[in-house]
């Protein structure tokens, strides 16, 4: 098949996130089963910095997008481990800029004119898709536009589009007037009527009602976001199109994420031959000049410190838990200026036992995944969630709520059987998040059964390999090939 694949973050040309992981890996893991892929994304200054090799594809054009006219050219590079094609829209009026997102005025051009620019180099190269796949609100447009000011082209007859939802608390919502200001006054209304009676139009919502199918990044996710409680608003519209509404887990790139091979690693390791992490714990430790203390269990947080991550549990979760038991913790992130604030006060009151990195390093990210005894992850919610299936595959028994893809993939540890793989609590709130550490600090002092849950998460298989197969059967169930 033929696929156009839009996104606004795709590794490692710009990632601020999980949609830049998958942006790279599902094209990637399509390729590899022999589909044409095409992947648009922005052009922005992060890209023209880095150390990519980019070339002139398609020379400039000026589109008309409402009252702007936008010139933009198209280079090319090719996506790392691959041969699918990366098609950069540059455009320096709008992304030649510090970040991706902007809290700028024009954030709804920056992006219309992704959706814009996607389709019209797929007219200029001729590339006729199959499947149109957006992913969230930057490409949620591309979905209408394929079918409305497109729809005179036959290169489009037989596209169907996908809108895949990997976060459903970001909409892309904008005044009413967005809607001629993003070049659609012409479709005006195709757009949901009552949506611009109260002055406002949604990337998200108008993707949600012109996809062919709608695709979330775990079960548990596809259905969470059809309540009211996790729905956002846009529960109702997803509910009417639970029909076409699917939940497909995210895989994780097992070259890039496997402790076999890690190449930020001091001591590689695998579930045959476990005796590296402990290695890596020290060298660990050591690095961040924390005392070694054997039979102490060791915590890692790798995580955007954001108010979904669920840090608020642990205002009196950790302390507790520090006061009652002997552990140590290790935590690297940076966000909302509360929680660098509890986690900088833990480590200044807490020397020997805290250290809070608050900045972000891939390196460092691999090892804490690697060196520690258990992860902690307890969201609020999670539409997929990546790091609970990376700390798995490291032997790294992750700390969960069960929500979303952690639902999905975290399963509660029972000594009894010996069947689990990390520990979940069901209500978010501090008594559970109490009751989850007490129970894997109790697990940890049980070596025998602490080996068999660290194995059971070490042979899990959460790759690209096997999640690829269930966007092709998705694909061909909307586009079934000619006769």
């Amino acid at each position: 098949m033929k696929i156009l694949f839009l996104s606004s973050e795709v590794a490692p040309f710009a990632k601020t996130g999980g949609l830049g992981d998958v942006g790279a890996a599902l094209p990637r893991a399509l390729a590899a089963r022999g589909h044409d892929v095409r992947v648009v994304m922005p052009c922005y200054r992060r890209v023209l910095e880095g150390n990519h090799r980019l070339r002139l594809l398609i020379p400039p054009m000026t589109l008309a997008v409402g009252p702007a006219r936008l010139s933009f050219d198209t280079l090319e590079a090719t996506l790392p481990g691959s041969d699918v094609p990366v098609y950069l829209v540059r455009c320096p009026r709008l992304y030649d800029r510090p970040n991706v997102y902007t809290q700028d005025g024009d954030e709804h051009l920056r992006f219309a004119l992704l959706n814009w620019a996607g389709l019209r180099i797929a007219q200029q190269l001729g590339f006729a898709p199959d499947i149109l796949h957006a992913n969230d609100w930057q490409t949620g447009l591309a979905p209408l536009m394929a079918k409305t000011v497109f729809a005179w082209d036959r290169l489009f007859e037989r596209t169907r589009s996908v809108l895949t939802i990997h976060n459903i608390g970001h909409q892309g919502t904008f005044p009413a007037s967005a809607v001629h200001e993003v070049g659609l006054g012409i479709t005006a209304e195709s757009f949901h009527q009552e949506e611009l009676a109260r002055g406002r139009m949604s990337f998200m919502l108008t993707g949600l009602l012109y996809a062919n199918a709608i695709t979330t990044v775990s079960p548990t996710y596809a259905r969470e976001i059809q309540t009211p409680e996790h729905g956002v608003g846009l529960d109702g519209y997803l509910r009417a199109r639970r029909d076409v509404l699917f939940g497909i887990l995210n895989g994780i790139d097992e070259d890039e994420w496997n402790p076999a091979k890690d190449r930020h690693l001091p001591h590689p390791f695998s579930a045959d031959d476990p005796s590296g992490k402990a290695k890596n714990k020290e060298a660990l430790l050591r690095e961040l000049g924390l005392p070694q203390r054997p039979g102490v269990p060791l915590l890692g947080i790798v995580s955007r410190l954001a108010w979904q991550k669920g840090f608020d549990l642990c205002f009196e979760a950790l302390p507790a838990l520090f006061m009652q038991r002997d552990v140590q913790l290790v935590v690297l992130g940076s966000g909302e200026p509360k929680y660098e604030a509890f986690f900088g006060e833990l480590a200044r009151r807490l020397p020997n036992r805290v250290r809070f990195l608050n900045r972000f390093s891939e390196p460092l990210a691999h090892l804490i995944e690697a060196a520690s005894d258990l992860f902690l992850m307890p969201s609020r919610y999670e539409p997929c969630g990546l790091n609970q299936m990376y700390s798995l595959v490291y032997g790294t028994p992750p700390i969960v709520h069960r929500t979303g893809g952690l639902a999905d993939t975290v399963r509660r540890w029972n000594p009894m059987t010996g069947q689990g793989n990390g520990f979940v609590f069901d209500h978010f709130d501090a008594r559970g998040l109490k009751w989850a550490l007490g129970a894997a600090v109790d697990a940890y002092r049980q070596r025998r059964g602490w080996n068999r849950l660290r194995d059971n998460g070490m042979r899990s298989r959460f790759g690209w390999s096997e999640r690829v197969v269930e966007y092709e059967d998705l694909y061909r169930k909307l586009c079934p090939p000619t006769a």
